[in-house]
């Protein structure tokens, strides 16, 4: 958008040539941009997802392993 504005300012004049090729670059940066943000979002959702999953199993074991201790010190009785 820049680079249209600066052709609008150097023509003197507003006209769809004149800034057909800034709204070009920007629509291109917008479009890879999105791509990039697409791309990097699916990445940090499978990390999520395995984070959470090494969270699930930590906690099931700390569980087995309170229970564990429960039932030991129940037997000694």
């Amino acid at each position: 958008m820049i680079g249209a504005f600066d052709a609008i300012a150097a023509a003197g004049d507003i006209s769809p040539a004149v800034v057909a090729d800034g709204i070009k670059v920007a629509l291109l940066t917008t479009v890879l941009g999105l791509i990039v943000a697409m791309i990097l979002q699916l990445f940090y959702n499978y990390l999520i997802a395995k984070v959470d999953g090494i969270v699930n199993d930590m906690e099931n074991a700390s569980i087995s392993l309170i229970d564990l201790l429960v039932k030991h010190e129940l037997s000694k009785k």
